[in-house]
């Protein structure tokens, strides 16, 4: 079994949200990147909003962190897992990454999104049910997957939630249902 590591974190200033995956996979791990695999929709939803910074590189992609006010991390630490499945991940080998620490050191963080089932149920085992009084001061939202292994959504279901919950945040005054039409 390969041992898995997550990046560090990426959290700009004045970060509003903090959306949480569970374990880069193999795309995003072998190009460094979050979010990597070409099929993810993790940066193709905010580049499809009016007036989105330029997301053709990855510089461009963490650049517009800070437009969108949104930290990016990972709550598993490291992990045993063969491919990029999170089914695949040996639950006995998960060590969480240090949030708390993270969000005391970022008091602007006020919602925690989860990119998908499993990054939050490793987020309550490893996490809230230990700090559960610590983590009342959050708004806690568990979003589908912007995986390619995540198909049973629609698309334009995921696209929706995620410009509501994350991507349109600060930018109150575009409805959901217009940026769906364009």
């Amino acid at each position: 079994m390969t041992v898995k590591h997550s990046f560090e974190p990426i959290v700009p200033g004045g970060a509003t949200i903090l959306v949480l995956g569970s374990m880069p996979g193999e795309a995003s791990l072998d190009q460094q990147a979050y979010y990597a695999h070409p099929q993810n929709l993790f940066w193709k939803i905010p580049s499809t909003l009016p007036n989105a910074p330029a997301l053709e590189s990855y510089n461009d992609r963490l650049a517009s962190l800070e437009h969108y006010q949104v930290a990016l991390w990972d709550v598993l630490q490291q992990c045993e897992r063969e491919g990029s499945l999170d089914s695949k991940i040996i639950k006995s080998s998960e060590k969480p990454n240090n949030i708390v620490e993270l969000l005391e050191q970022t008091p602007s963080i006020q919602k925690i999104c989860f990119n998908g089932q499993k990054a939050y149920q490793s987020f309550k085992k490893h996490l809230l049910k230990k700090n559960s009084e610590f983590f009342e001061q959050y708004e806690l939202v568990t979003l589908p997957s912007t995986s390619p292994a995540n198909a049973s959504i629609p698309k334009d279901v995921k696209y929706e939630i995620w410009l509501r919950e994350v991507w349109l945040c600060r930018n109150h005054d575009i409805t959901i249902h217009e940026k769906i039409l364009r």
